[in-house]
């Protein structure tokens, strides 16, 4: 069910959440746009082959952090603000984020 929904978001050029939403997503948007951030660092020094240059023990702790950011984040990786609208499909799972929805606004 999650690849269906990460596919069809590719195909439309939508943002996606298809793994356990994170509490305070879209309240706390400021430590979400530093998750983002540290994201896409990573991954740019990932692909650059800067962390050839670390101990071995550190790249470790980097590509463990790395596969957690984008298993939880990579759906959003290249949002910038806040939706305009959200679509949740189970809202009886998914009720953190149906609340943040309601908190901010967005339908």
């Amino acid at each position: 069910f999650a690849d269906l929904v990460s596919r069809a978001a590719i195909k439309a050029r939508c943002h996606y959440v298809n793994k356990k939403w994170l509490g305070g997503m879209l309240t706390n948007w400021s430590t979400t746009k530093k998750g983002l951030h540290k994201l896409r660092d990573l991954k740019i020094k990932h692909k650059m082959g800067r962390l050839k240059q670390l101990k071995k023990r550190d790249v470790t702790g980097l590509k463990r952090q790395l596969a957690h950011l984008q298993e939880y984040l990579g759906g959003i990786k290249y949002m910038t603000r806040l939706p305009d609208i959200v679509i949740i499909l189970d809202q009886h799972k998914e009720y953190i984020a149906l609340l943040e929805c309601i908190t901010l606004g967005i339908p």
